[in-house]
């Protein structure tokens, strides 16, 4: 019976997994055919003559540049975020003062704030300080958008940590900054990785700020940049599927790297007895 039991669970999670990576199969072998045969032929049957100069046109196209500026634009977005948000929950949940609820609060009014409704303030304030049609626009909005979800994931793991650590380091004569940075900040990289993947997820995948924000198309995300291989007359689909194949890479790989850090423990050898 218990054999039975195991078979089922197995079977089950084979069944999902095959579920969860067919679109990502499906779209590399779209990727690899033309118009003709993604819209005369089987759409999930093999591609009768592999067209790897797909993605070598897309490359040729300028998609290196657009990959490019999503890596940057993602990574640097990603760092001030998570440096920030530790920063603000480290304040908040670590010290005692008196407004501390009140600041948390005004952060977390930022998860109600719909993107489109920000969209003209920022487009006015950005034209105002100079920097429309900067990338630095867009890593300043990623950053600010995204420090709520990343706190209010980051409370729970500062709350569990022992004061005991901290007691310990002032004891031994450290300063807060050190405190802070040499102490406190490297027992949270199992939910730092999680909040990485994350962010790194929207800022990857996000298109609205970027569209507005961004004209010139040597400052285009992958995102944006997707439209240019969408004519007026005629798209070709096979592109666009290698495109998207590229666009996904990294956040697979991003998701397998991380993935071992987000069950480790943060504190369970840090202090004992």
């Amino acid at each position: 019976m218990k054999k039975l039991g195991y078979f089922l669970l197995y079977g089950s999670l084979s069944i999902v997994a095959i579920i969860q990576v067919f679109p990502i199969v499906w779209l590399f072998l779209f990727s690899l055919k033309d118009n003709r045969e993604i819209f005369a032929g089987n759409p999930f049957a093999l591609p009768q003559a592999i067209k790897w100069e797909n993605y070598y046109s897309v490359w040729e196209a300028g998609i290196g540049n657009y990959f490019f500026n999503s890596v940057w634009i993602t990574t640097v977005s990603i760092f001030f975020t998570l440096l920030f948000a530790s920063m603000a929950v480290f304040v908040i949940t670590r010290m005692h003062w008196k407004l501390n609820k009140l600041v948390l609060g005004l952060f977390m009014i930022g998860l109600m704030i719909p993107i489109h409704s920000s969209l003209i303030p920022l487009f006015s304030m950005f034209l105002d300080a100079g920097i429309i049609d900067n990338p630095w626009a867009i890593v300043l909005t990623y950053t600010a958008y995204n420090l709520p979800i990343t706190m209010m994931i980051l409370l729970g793991f500062y709350y569990t940590i022992p004061k005991e650590i901290e007691e310990a380091a002032i004891i031994d004569g450290a300063s807060l900054h050190r405190l802070f940075f040499t102490i406190i900040l490297p027992l949270t990289i199992p939910v730092l990785s999680t909040t990485a993947i994350i962010n790194m997820i929207y800022n990857w995948n996000e298109f609205v700020f970027a569209n507005t924000f961004i004209s010139s198309d040597r400052y285009k995300t992958l995102t944006v940049g997707i439209q240019n291989f969408v004519g007026q007359y005629m798209t070709d689909w096979g592109a666009i599927g290698a495109t998207l194949v590229i666009s996904v890479l990294p956040i697979l790989i991003a998701f397998f790297f991380f993935s071992n850090k987000i069950v480790e423990g943060i504190s369970s050898s840090a202090v004992k007895g």
